[in-house]
């Protein structure tokens, strides 16, 4: 990553994504990967290297909060079957254009992840950070069972899946089971942890109403996870298998494009979060074969509903693509982010993908990474910023054209894009 460990920025107009709007210009200083102060454009400025920002819009860097940094561009039979170097190959170049997609953070919710995030950590590799759900728990016959035929019956000696050797899922049935798969990936570092609690698209053994893990379990998991201070998360689609995630203490719904109201309202009451995907019947629809077509119809059909439903009870809500085993989508991401003006104002779309998200973040507690917070620019927050040829409030369509709108990208303090603006002062 480029020098310097300090940078102005002159003459930006910053969204404030706290409050939803456009400042006047400012001029934002960075120190040592922190913003050390955000002040009125014009006036006494530090010595530092800068980038005149010339009246563009300067954002905090987007979060994408459903993400399989392992498996976003991968095809799936390579995912299922090739060894753990071809995957990370394959990792690395994805996350790099993530981050050049402005997307400077990622909630990845299930995959093998551990050894990229400390690839990036270290600068060994380009990329977002990352935080790493590991290998997604699943039980038998649960959307993470993408054991080949060979593979199954798993037999009292309890071999091992090629996906569970390589860290992607990891399958558990009874209390037991999930305490230990919900440990194993605490002890490997997940930030949070991720389990499949019902049926799902992608999967070819489960059909998308049946409800996965017991109550016991799911509260197995949430117990072993709050123990260490975080939360769990789950992928869940119907009202039986979210009732019961809610009702055992899950913090987070993935997906729920089939939710009633009674469900929603409940999640409102408990202030659980839902992480929604904009799954409309359009050219990014993902591509699942005829035998899943009819379970990825109903998630579609079922989308306005779900996002209508969300508002109006006031649900907390975050952002994320689930992009998986596809380059051409994952370059989708920002244009993703800009659907979201179906139901929000742009405003409110650059919130979700900021602020919102990293509250969710937040709720990591104890395993947070970082020493500060994301999602906002403001004095004390985490470096992390993008600089915006143009008005993303006016044109949201801009988050979509990364590589000519985004002229600049910050990440931890350092110009990881546009290093040919930075002038010394």
């Amino acid at each position: 990553m480029a020098e310097p460990h300090a940078l102005l920025i002159t003459d930006v107009v910053v969204f404030d994504s706290a409050a939803g709007r456009l400042t006047a210009p400012m001029d934002v200083t960075v120190r040592d990967g922190v913003i050390a102060r955000v002040a009125p454009a014009g006036g006494d400025r530090d010595d530092v290297p800068a980038i005149d920002g010339s009246g563009r819009t300067l954002l905090p860097g987007l979060i994408d909060a459903h993400w399989h940094a392992a498996f976003a561009t991968i095809p799936m039979q390579a995912a299922l079957t090739a060894d753990l170097g071809y995957l990370y190959a394959h990792a690395v170049g994805a996350a790099h254009r993530t981050l050049m997609r402005g997307f400077t953070t990622v909630r990845d919710v299930g995959g093998p992840s551990f050894g990229l995030r400390r690839a990036i950590d270290e600068g060994v590799a380009s990329g977002p950070r990352i935080l790493p759900s590991g290998a997604f728990i699943s039980q038998t016959a649960g959307h993470g069972d993408f054991r080949l035929p060979y593979e199954v019956p798993r037999g009292v000696a309890g071999h091992l899946s090629h996906g569970e050797l390589m860290g992607a899922g990891a399958i558990a049935d009874g209390v037991p089971e999930v305490l230990r798969a919900v440990r194993e990936q605490l002890r490997n570092g997940a930030t949070q942890i991720k389990l499949m609690a019902g049926g799902g698209v992608t999967s070819s053994y489960d059909p998308i109403d049946v409800a996965q893990y017991t109550a016991a379990e799911l509260r197995a998991a949430v117990d072993a996870a709050g123990d260490w201070g975080t939360y769990v998360t789950v992928h869940a689609y119907t009202p039986k298998a979210v009732r019961t995630a809610v009702e055992a203490g899950v913090a987070c719904i993935e997906h729920g494009q089939l939710l009633d109201e009674p469900t929603v309202a409940l999640m409102a009451e408990r202030g659980t979060w839902w992480c929604l995907q904009p799954f409309l019947d359009d050219a990014d629809l993902n591509q699942v074969g005829p035998p899943n077509q009819a379970k990825l119809e109903s998630v579609v059909a079922g989308t306005d509903t779900a996002f209508a439903l969300a508002i109006e009870h006031g649900v907390k809500v975050a952002f994320g693509t689930d992009v998986l085993f596809d380059p051409r989508l994952a370059e989708r991401q920002g244009a993703m982010l800009a659907k979201l003006t179906r139901w929000y104002s742009p405003a409110e779309v650059l919130q979700l993908a900021t602020i919102r998200n990293a509250e969710l973040l937040a709720l990591s507690g104890e395993r947070y990474p970082y020493a500060g917070p994301l999602g906002v620019v403001a004095e004390g927050a985490l470096a992390d910023l993008v600089l915006v040829d143009g008005d993303p409030v006016a044109d949201i369509s801009l988050v979509g054209r990364p590589d000519t709108a985004f002229v600049a990208i910050v990440k931890d303090g350092r110009v990881v894009k546009g290093a040919q603006l930075v002038r010394s002062t």
